[in-house]
């Protein structure tokens, strides 16, 4: 499932893939076996794919820093383009000890605000990318300020959107005047349901709006469609031994 979905997303144009190889949750210390099953499906998604894509891995905060560090060591043949939240940014020290035990670089910081939120983390150089949202970390002119944190420290900018695609097109103009920039998520899509002209997506890059403000403009009867009728709470699951919570 992961390699055929892989295959699907590079024959629609994109030049980079991103998965979480986590069906279930993770124990501190995992066995052998959990650790080849996650190792087997970054090893498809590399085999189905080739070396001229990109992947990325997204742990979702799901592993401990000691689980974390033997993941990473198993994975480095595959040579994925980031490793995504390895443990939970708060703990920058955490962060830095898994970030200086691998040759995989580690991005992190959709749930950082401002640039003071990422002082630390740049000063450590507990990370080689920066992932700040543009709907939290403070808008447009403060994900700029994180930028230029981050140039002066040799760390790449790949801004988190995995939700909506305003927080795409806000991210593509800032990222437009950005150099340390690295990629773009695009779980928010190009709004073709929502825009009145959908952001244009060709040969794995979204080209940048011309038009006034952030480029696009909301459709009515988009919106209305698109209202949102109930909501899914999945910030935490259990884990199916001991029904344990576990962050997703």
């Amino acid at each position: 499932e992961y390699a055929a979905n892989a295959k699907a997303r590079v024959a629609e144009g994109f030049t980079a893939v991103k998965c979480t190889p986590f069906p279930d949750p993770v124990r501190y210390v995992d066995s052998p076996a959990m650790t080849d099953s996650i190792v087997a499906r970054v090893a498809a998604i590399r085999e189905a794919v080739g070396p001229s894509i990109d992947i990325g891995i997204d742990f979702h905060r799901a592993v401990s820093p000691a689980m974390a560090r033997l993941l990473l060591k198993e994975l480095e043949p595959y040579r994925p383009m980031f490793v995504e939240e390895p443990t939970h940014p708060e703990n920058v020290d955490a962060l830095l000890e898994i970030t200086r035990s691998t040759t995989i670089p580690i991005a992190t910081g959709e749930r950082n605000t401002t640039r003071w939120g990422f002082r630390e983390i740049v000063e450590k150089k507990a990370a080689a990318i920066l992932q700040p949202d543009i709907r939290h970390c403070g808008g447009i002119l403060e994900m700029r300020k994180i930028a230029t944190l981050a140039e002066i420290h040799y760390i790449a900018l790949a801004p988190h959107s995995a939700a909506d695609p305003v927080g795409v097109a806000a991210s593509i103009q800032a990222m437009a005047a950005t150099p340390n920039f690295m990629i773009q998520e695009y779980g928010g899509g190009a709004g073709d349901s929502l825009f009145v002209e959908p952001l244009a997506f060709k040969d794995g890059f979204i080209e940048l709006p011309q038009k006034p403000g952030l480029g696009f403009e909301i459709s009515e009867e988009g919106l209305e469609k698109n209202r949102a009728t109930s909501w899914r709470l999945r910030t935490m699951r259990r884990h199916p031994d001991d029904n344990a919570f576990s962050d997703f």
